[in-house]
C-alpha cells in the first residue's frame, strides 16, 4: 500500500517533465533499506532469533507515520469515487490463486491436484475480472489504460523483467550458504556491494534516458541483466572474490537503471485522471512480478535438485547453476517486450539538467 502512495504523491507534487529526475532523486533513500536489510538480517539472525527481524519493524514504521502527518501535503484531487468491490475480490483471488499454484510447484507441500485447481481458479478469475472491468461503469482499473502505449508496454516489461530481479535476493544468500558455506551473517555482508551500486546508478540513469531514449536503454539494459544474472552460475569455491563482487556490483547497478526505466516509461504518458489508476496497478504488477519470480526460482531449484541429487555439494551447486541460467534466459528474452516500445521517445533528444529537489 506504500509503495502507490508514496510514487503517486511525487506524481502529483512534479511536472511530467521533471519526473523521471525526481523518481530518480527519491528512490535513492528507499535503497538504504536493501543495504542495512541483509547484513543486519543475518546478524540478528545469528545473535538473536528470527522474530526480531519483525519486531524490529516496529519504530521504523513509528518514525514514517510521524514523518508523514508532518511533512506530506494533502494531494486528494476531487471527490472520491466508489470503490469497485466486486473487482477487487476477483482480481485478488486471481492474483492469490496463482501465486499459490506457483508456489505449489515449488515443492511446499501441495498436492498436484490442488495446484492444478488453484491455478485454474486463478486464471478464472483473473478472466472473469478482465470481463467485468469492460463492462463497469468504474472499474477497479479502467481498460482504457491500455489505450496508452508505454503504459502498456511499460506493464508488462515490469512483470517479465523483475521475475529475474525478484528471483535473485531469493537465490543468492541462500547459495552463499549452502554451496560456498558462508554464515548468515556473511551472506547478508556480501550483499552490500549489489546496493551500494544501485545508490551509485541512480543519478546516471536520467543521463543515459535523455542520450539513448527508453527503448535502447531498457532493451540493452534487460539483455545485460539477464547476462549478469547467468554468469552467477560461474560461481565456485575457486573463484576469486573481486570477481564475484565485481558481478554484484554490475548487477545492482543495472537493476536500478532498469527499475528507474521501467517505472517512469509505464507512468510518464498517462493524463492526470488514469495516474492513480495506472500507478496502482504497476504497483500491483511489480509486487506479483517479484512473488513469482521466487516461486519460480525455487520450483526451478526444486526441479534441478531432484534431477542432479543433493546427496554431494557439486550437485547441489550445479541446480544452482542451473537455476540461474534458466532465470537469466527468462530475463533475457523479457528484452523483446521492450523493442516494442517506440524509437523516438521524447526523452532521447532532452537535455537533462541536475535539480535540486529539497
Amino acid at each position: 500500500m506504500l509503495m502507490p502512495v508514496g510514487r503517486l504523491a511525487v506524481l502529483r507534487a512534479f511536472p511530467q517533465a521533471e519526473f523521471l529526475k525526481a523518481m530518480s532523486f527519491v528512490t535513492i533513500p528507499a535503497l538504504i533499506g536493501p543495504l542495512i536489510g541483509p547484513t543486519l538480517g543475518g546478524w540478528i539472525v545469528q545473535t538473536a532469533s528470527w522474530p526480531w527481524i519483525f519486531l524490529i519493524n516496529v519504530p521504523v514504521g513509528v518514525i514514517g507515520l510521524i514523518a508523514t502527518y508532518r511533512f506530506m501535503p494533502d494531494s486528494r484531487i476531487g471527490a472520491p469515487y466508489r470503490f469497485d468491490t466486486a473487482g477487487y475480490i476477483m482480481l485478488a483471488f486471481g492474483m492469490v490463486g496463482v501465486s499459490l499454484a506457483l508456489d505449489g510447484l515449488a515443492g511446499i507441500g501441495m498436492q498436484t491436484a490442488t495446484v492444478r485447481v488453484l491455478l485454474v481458479f486463478g486464471l478464472a478469475s483473473l478472466a472473469a475480472y478482465a470481463l467485468h472491468a469492460v463492462r463497469s461503469p468504474a472499474p477497479l482499473f479502467s481498460p482504457q489504460l491500455f489505450s496508452v502505449s508505454s503504459f502498456s508496454v511499460g506493464l508488462l516489461g515490469n512483470l517479465f523483467a523483475r521475475l529475474g530481479s525478484g528471483a535473485m535476493p531469493f537465490l543468492l544468500p541462500l547459495f552463499l550458504q549452502v554451496s560456498l558455506g558462508y554464515s548468515p551473517f556473511q551472506a547478508g555482508l556480501a550483499l552490500l556491494p549489489l546496493a551500494l551500486a544501485g545508490m551509485a546508478a541512480k543519478p546516471a540513469a536520467p543521463r543515459l534516458i535523455a542520450r539513448f531514449g527508453y527503448r535502447r536503454v531498457l532493451v540493452t539494459n534487460t539483455v545485460l541483466i539477464g547476462s549478469t544474472i547467468a554468469s552467477f552460475a560461474l560461481a565456485s569455491l575457486d573463484q576469486p572474490l573481486w570477481l564475484r563482487v565485481a558481478q554484484l556490483v554490475l548487477l545492482g547497478f543495472i537493476n536500478s537503471i532498469q527499475f528507474t526505466a521501467m517505472n517512469t516509461v509505464a507512468l510518464k504518458d498517462l493524463p492526470p485522471q488514469h495516474t492513480s489508476g495506472g500507478n496502482s496497478l504497476l504497483s500491483m504488477v511489480m509486487m506479483l512480478s517479484m512473488s513469482l519470480g521466487v516461486a519460480i526460482a525455487g520450483a526451478l531449484l526444486s526441479n534441478f535438485e531432484q534431477r542432479f541429487g543433493t546427496e554431494l555439494l557439486i550437485e547441489t551447486t550445479r541446480a544452482f547453476h542451473a537455476t540461474f541460467i534458466s532465470v537469466g534466459l527468462i530475463t533475457f528474452c523479457s528484452a523483446w517486450i521492450f523493442w516494442q516500445l517506440s524509437p523516438d521517445e521524447p526523452m532521447a533528444r532532452e537535455k537533462i539538467e541536475p535539480v535540486e529537489l529539497g
